[in-house]
């Protein structure tokens, strides 16, 4: 299993990273940490160095926080990913948050940000994780003019089905369904019409546990490829092993 999404650089994991990643390592056989801005993108690559085999890094910015950017500050999240582009199996996780952000201005800012990193991806054939949260039939008309990004990979996916028919009619677009799969009633909905060659595992960590009180960890993703495998009436093995798969393929790992 792969958790192809979480954040375990964050301080949230300061007192036991090691034995949370000591956990992940007894369940599963990659994480990926997703760089969320120009310092989480360093702490990553440490990450992976320090677990050479076992972590892989991503670059990104995550859109709430690039909105109140400085121009300055994305031009060197943009340097260090073409200075790392050996390194770094993605860029992301970037995009639009609809979510959070309502104000019309602060979503141009997002929407511009977000196609310098499609720009950057396509440039380097690089594949892209984005978050594009509530904004999901946005995010697919804007990646449709990118011809030469190898995969786009929606994290987190809460769209609609429709724009999920979509997403798998592009061919190299994926969906990540995380451990919210074992309470969401929407994303139980979901997976359960989605073709399983689409999709990836991910838990978020820290964000995204079972209970708003405890905090999430990668080697939880198990409990959302189980949860998968019941809502689809499928064998655990074979939904590990397409979903496994699809990460290999797109990370290249």
């Amino acid at each position: 299993m792969i958790d192809t999404h979480c954040h375990i650089d964050f301080e949230d994991f300061d007192d036991d990273r090691d034995e949370v990643i000591k956990r992940a390592k007894d369940k599963l056989d990659k994480v990926i940490v997703s760089g969320y801005s120009n310092q989480s993108n360093i702490d990553v690559l440490e990450l992976s160095k320090d677990n050479e085999g076992f972590i892989y890094p991503t670059f990104g910015f995550h859109p709430v926080s690039s909105q109140n950017a400085t121009d300055e500050e994305i031009k060197t999240a943009h340097k260090n990913i073409i200075k790392h582009l050996d390194d770094i199996v993605a860029i992301g996780e970037v995009g639009m948050d609809y979510f959070y952000v309502t104000d019309k201005s602060l979503r141009e800012r997002q929407k511009k940000i977000f196609t310098g990193f499609l720009e950057l991806a396509n440039e380097y054939q690089k594949p892209i994780v984005m978050h594009v949260r509530d904004c999901e039939k946005k995010a697919v008309n804007i990646i449709d003019e990118y011809e030469d990004i190898p995969y786009f990979v929606f994290h987190c996916y809460g769209g609609s089905l429709k724009t999920a028919k979509r997403i798998m009619n592009m061919d190299n677009a994926y969906m990540s369904f995380s451990t919210m799969v074992c309470y969401s009633k929407q994303h139980q909905d979901l997976i359960e019409k989605i073709d399983l060659n689409y999709v990836l595992t991910e838990t978020d960590s820290p964000y995204l546990a079972m209970t708003k009180e405890d905090r999430n960890e990668p080697a939880n993703v198990a409990n959302a490829v189980r949860k998968i495998a019941e809502i689809k009436n499928m064998d655990v093995n074979t939904v590990d092993k397409i979903t496994t798969n699809n990460a290999l393929k797109i990370f290249k790992i």
